[in-house]
């Protein structure tokens, strides 16, 4: 290095970026040159960023200029020539410019000759007060005018939105060999899980006038329009500027902002010891803590005075403690630690470029982190910092006493209703009721809504106490209600059939699966409330077309979409017979293998379609998804995965007929690709399947997707006995019925005898007992896994079918009729195989740990295997365990 001519300040600074921070010795490195000019890039650090001499795209420039400005910030910092606020500013500005320029590339990619216009970004968070971390995330709102985004001929505008919106996204966002910009998180518009990314802004407007939640009040406070058209955005934030700020205080915004308070203490502030592994961001008394004080002091005065609207946490402090709305002594000492507290914050993510705000648990690591800073060890870090987290601990607890004692204590009545109800935590679902008719939530903010609540409430205060555990039976219910644009309807419905509310209270208490997906989707309750969710579901040629009921015309992502929202519903409504007691799990579970077998054919043939408009066709061959294991014996859970296996039929030396060709094994390698991530990429609508392709020729090792020729040849002579085992569970599900045909014919040749001979029985004894070693049971009522358990006996039948050469059914129940009635295998083999499949769906459900669960879900395993008790159940568990154990010793040779 050249860089002794430096003073020392930035001597110390190198020196410690060098030892402790790999992330910066890297750039240190990388950036040489720079460095030789330090003094000249403090002094203007934007212009040195921006010194690239070479010609590139504005991708790879944005990359490399964050790299820079990323260098000379840390070492600004480290050195003490930058303070917080320069810190910020710097890096702040530069994701303003960045999605910017990210903005009007992504335009003109598009349209070359078109003035980019009528696409903003609104930041918000940090970015929009200015203050981003060094290592953050940006979260801003996009929004588009209809009449002035430029977009293509015969383009669809809010299809060229998104589509502009993904490119600014992966400008900023992608990796290569320059790093990455800024991490984008669009979550903070409306309703993420159905909105798109980009928003018409009138259908912004109207949504925040209408059905914005309260916390999104609190966000507003430092949104600005930062990149693209910034009149767009002025107009957008000029519109929205009633909903945030208020000038009426009444009962009910007292109430809000006391909710949001609650809200945040709850979920992210929960009292932790001071120390290794504290979050600066999160902790109780941590930088959160000090932005939410302030901001809710701003949103009780702001709508009556202006001055107090500032965006800056900081300059927020300032103002409210000059109108006297704070204390003075207040608003010093919530500033110092704010300073302080962001400061370590910044040296945490100096490290390795993370954006964590927790300080290491490891001793190590923490003193590596306080030398960074300049201080001796990690003692002398948490030294420094223990009094500034007291004390914004302090006053931010006094905010929330404070909050209480404006509102006129309602809750004691309620309260006791609780109680007497048994609810075992009544002060908190004292607070969660309260909110509720306070109107929280969008769903419940006219009199019609609270109305139809307080008709219910007696009703699902009682269902919910029956819950065995109140707290998550309450706590779940209300992160439905956050979510339900509209409440009335529904609330209606449970007055009407106080049962539902019995079975709503019952999925939230005892299925933790189902509680787990409504909690995250409550869009879910619609095929619940459906009066068919109880009843079976229909065929696979109906549940297709219901499937494909997207409008015409409609893109492959919006395909995908609406192809899992369909699914997760009919899931969710096949779990919820279970709970009510309305299905036997054996029906249901061969409902989710109709649901799954409709949702692989839709969504493979929009992949092959949506694959072709690019590669074309290959001439005279086409896709063939083969099912295997669970799927390909119609009997899948809840949590099962699809074991597929992809073919191509035709010659694997032909080349596809598209614009782009490809070679026949290239094409359907990727299409298969293409058809795996179609099912099982999460997108908004939630994830799918999880796709398991080993059971492929040569498993991991092979290509994804091979040839029905080489398919044929390896399953005749190369297969081992467990690929024979699996291939009796074998189904052609995707494909034209002549080439499904084709495929059933191999398979019923190779099982036929058509395959090397081999001791089957001994090979699939070595073969359990290899697998009871490297995947042991998951508790004691695992009843896939245990010694005697489903896994026993599907070999004991998969080796009676390939030894005797019958019973070739790929329904694991018939093919037990089968061989049986051939006396092949026990009669009582049928009774097992239901006992154990009704458990087993049953607990991925309720017990998903396989552990024995509390008196109530006990009462509904029992209900749902047909048995009185609990001991009943435990009893027949025992006793088929032994039945198969000593069908598989004697179908093994073991006996």
């Amino acid at each position: 290095m050249t860089d002794t001519h430096l003073p020392p300040d930035l001597l110390c600074a190198i020196s410690r970026a060098r030892a402790h921070a790999p992330f910066l010795d890297h750039l240190l490195t990388r950036e040489a040159a720079l460095v030789a000019g330090l003094e000249s890039a403090l002094a203007d650090p934007r212009a040195a960023a921006a010194a690239i001499a070479d010609e590139m795209g504005e991708g790879a420039r944005l990359r490399i200029e964050r790299r820079r400005l990323a260098l000379i910030v840390a070492l600004g910092d480290l050195s003490g020539r930058f303070d917080l606020t320069r810190v910020t500013h710097l890096l702040s500005d530069f994701a303003d410019d960045a999605l910017d320029r990210a903005i009007r590339a992504a335009i003109l990619e598009r349209t070359p000759d078109a003035e980019p216009r009528g696409f903003a970004a609104i930041a918000l968070g940090k970015q929009g007060s200015r203050e981003l971390n060094y290592s953050s995330d940006i979260d801003p709102i996009l929004i588009f005018d209809p009449e002035t985004l430029p977009c293509r001929p015969r383009e669809d505008v809010q299809e060229a939105a998104v589509r502009i919106g993904r490119r600014v996204v992966e400008l900023l966002q992608v990796r290569d060999e320059h790093g990455y910009v800024l991490r984008v998180d669009l979550r903070l518009r409306p309703s993420p899980e159905v909105t798109p990314i980009v928003l018409p802004v009138e259908a912004a407007i109207s949504y925040y006038e209408s059905q914005a939640l309260p916390w999104e009040r609190a966000a507003f406070i430092r949104a600005r329009a930062c990149a693209g058209d910034l009149s767009l955005g002025g107009y957008f934030l000029d519109a929205i500027r009633p909903f945030v700020w208020r000038r009426a205080l009444d009962f009910g915004t007292i109430r809000e902002i006391r909710d949001i308070s609650r809200r945040i203490r709850d979920h992210y502030s929960q009292a932790q010891a001071f120390g290794p592994g504290y979050d600066l961001k999160r902790g109780r008394g941590g930088i959160r803590e000090v932005e939410f004080f302030a901001q809710i002091h701003q949103l009780i005065h702001g709508g009556r005075e202006p001055a107090l609207r500032a965006p800056a946490t900081r300059d927020a402090l300032a103002a409210l403690a000059e109108a006297g709305r704070i204390g003075a002594d207040e608003a010093a000492d919530l500033t110092a630690a704010y300073v302080q507290l962001r400061t370590i914050e910044h040296r945490l993510q100096m490290v390795d470029d993370r954006q964590t705000h927790e300080l290491p648990d490891s001793l190590t690591s923490l003193d590596n982190v306080a030398r960074l800073h300049g201080l001796e060890d990690g003692g002398a870090l948490t030294t420094l910092l223990k009094p500034y987290v007291t004390r914004v601990g302090t006053i931010y607890d006094s905010l929330a006493g404070e909050e209480e004692q404006r509102l006129p204590s309602e809750a004691a009545p309620l309260e006791a209703q609780l109680t007497a109800a048994g609810f075992e935590r009544p002060d908190g679902a004292t607070r969660i009721v309260q909110g509720w008719r306070a109107g929280t939530y969008p769903a419940l903010r006219t009199p019609a809504a609270r109305e139809a609540l307080e008709s219910v409430l007696p009703g699902l205060i009682q269902a919910f106490s029956r819950a065995p555990d109140t707290v998550h039976a309450i706590t779940r219910f209300d992160a439905m209600l956050s979510r339900l644009p509209s409440a009335i309807n529904f609330f209606r419905l449970l007055e009407a059939q106080p049962g539902m509310t019995q079975l709503l209270g019952q999925i939230l208490s005892l299925a933790p699966t189902l509680a787990e997906q409504l909690g995250r989707r409550a869009e879910l309750l619609d095929g619940l409330i459906d009066a068919t969710a109880l009843e079976p579901v229909p065929d696979i040629e109906a549940l297709a077309a219901g499937m494909r009921g997207w409008e015409p015309g409609s893109d492959y992502q919006y395909q995908l979409e609406f192809v899992r929202r369909f699914v997760n519903e009919k899931r969710f409504a096949l779990g919820a017979q279970i709970v009510a007691g309305a299905s036997d799990p054996l029906e249901v579970s061969a409902g989710y293998a109709r649901v799954a077998e409709a949702a692989i054919g839709t969504l493979a043939a929009a992949t092959v379609e949506e694959f072709a408009r690019n590669h074309g066709a290959v001439p005279e061959s086409e896709l063939v998804i083969l099912a295997l294991g669970r799927m390909g014996g119609q009997a899948l859970t809840h949590a099962s995965d699809l074991d597929l296996v992809y073919l191509f039929t035709g010659d694997y030396a032909a080349e596809s007929d598209g614009a782009k060709p490809l070679g026949a094994v290239m094409y359907y390698n990727r299409l298969g690709q293409r058809v795996t991530a179609a099912l099982s990429v999460p997108t908004p609508a939630g994830p799918l399947y999880e796709v398991d392709t080993r059971l492929r020729p040569s498993g991991a090792q092979g290509p994804l997707v091979v040839s029905l020729e080489g398919f044929e040849k390896y399953q005749r002579g190369d297969a081992w006995t467990w690929e024979h085992m699996a291939l009796t569970r074998a189904r052609p599900v995707y494909g034209s019925p002549q080439a499904r045909a084709k495929v059933q014919a191999i398979i019923d040749e190779v099982l036929g005898g058509a395959r090397p001979e081999r001791d089957i029985p001994a090979e699939a004894a070595k073969m359990r007992a290899d697998m009871a070693g490297h995947k042991p049971p998951q508790g004691p009522l695992d009843a896939k896994l245990l010694p005697g358990g489903l896994v026993d006996l599907e070999f004991a039948v998969h080796v009676t079918q390939l030894v005797h050469r019958a019973g070739f059914e790929p329904r694991l129940g018939p093919a037990i009729d089968e061989l049986a009635g051939q006396g092949l295998l026990p009669p009582s083999m049928r009774a097992a195989h239901d006992f154990l499949t009704r458990l087993l769906v049953t607990m991925r459900l309720v017990a998903p740990d396989a552990q024995e669960p509390r008196a109530p879900t006990q009462a509904l395993i029992a209900r749902a295997l047909r048995l009185e008790s609990w001991d009943e159940v435990v009893a027949k568990l025992e006793q088929t365990r032994q039945e198969v154990r000593h069908c598989w010793a004697a179908v093994s040779g073991a006996a």
